[in-house]
């Protein structure tokens, strides 16, 4: 069923979060996917408990601290190649099946959007990196807000700017949580399991889970 309107999580969902120690994988070595999991777990992690208590933090700064913690935890990792890192966390990779499948979506005459919980400036520079530009509508960030997913308030950002009702939203994420979250706010919501995860929110299940976004072209 093709909708209106498309809404996209952004990291794990369009860009690839893992790119950016995959692509200093020889300098990193073996220890490189536990310690890029650590990175975005706390990356995460920050979020949701400062949210909880009422504070904010840019995202960049927890991008950043949160990949400090990874050195901490994993030693092996060379620390000089903390700032290699941060910028090629600019830079991510977008999945491979990314922009034909926004471009299709585009041409059916749907409006696309962004809502992430990176910064305006982190979204823009992923968006040229990947030459999404010209596909994507509008880019919604918590920055506004201050408050970061799966706070209520953040999903509403994009049903108060497009004047439309949660129930004709088509979003998409990555994100299981993420997925939960925007199904209590009213969204129809896609899961992007695309590493066969378990189900972990069952009250809150998704409309409809894909391997990969091709499926929302089916």
């Amino acid at each position: 069923m093709r909708h209106a309107a498309y809404v996209f999580d952004a990291y794990g969902t369009l860009f690839d979060v893992h790119a950016a120690v995959r692509r200093h994988a020889g300098e990193i070595g073996p220890e490189g996917q536990r310690f890029s999991e650590l990175w975005r777990a706390k990356q995460l992690e920050y979020s949701w408990v400062l949210t909880l208590m009422g504070q904010y933090q840019d995202f960049w700064v927890l991008t950043e601290r949160a990949l400090d913690f990874a050195f901490a935890r994993v030693p092996s990792v060379d620390r000089r190649l903390r700032q290699d890192l941060l910028d090629a966390y600019w830079r991510l990779d977008c999945y491979e099946e990314v922009p034909a499948v926004l471009k299709a979506l585009k041409r059916e005459g749907a409006r696309l959007a962004i809502l992430s919980n990176g910064s305006a400036a982190m979204l823009e520079a992923a968006i040229r990196s990947s030459a999404l530009d010209d596909v994507i509508d509008d880019v919604f960030s918590v920055e506004t807000l201050r408050r970061f997913k799966t706070d209520q308030n953040v999903y509403e950002l994009v049903t108060n700017a497009w004047r439309i009702y949660p129930q004709n939203v088509s979003f998409q994420s990555s994100n299981r949580w993420d997925i939960a979250g925007a199904r209590q706010f009213g969204f129809r919501t896609v899961w992007l399991n695309r590493t066969d995860q378990p189900d972990e929110y069952e009250d809150f299940p998704p409309d409809l889970i894909l391997p990969s976004l091709e499926g929302l072209l089916s």
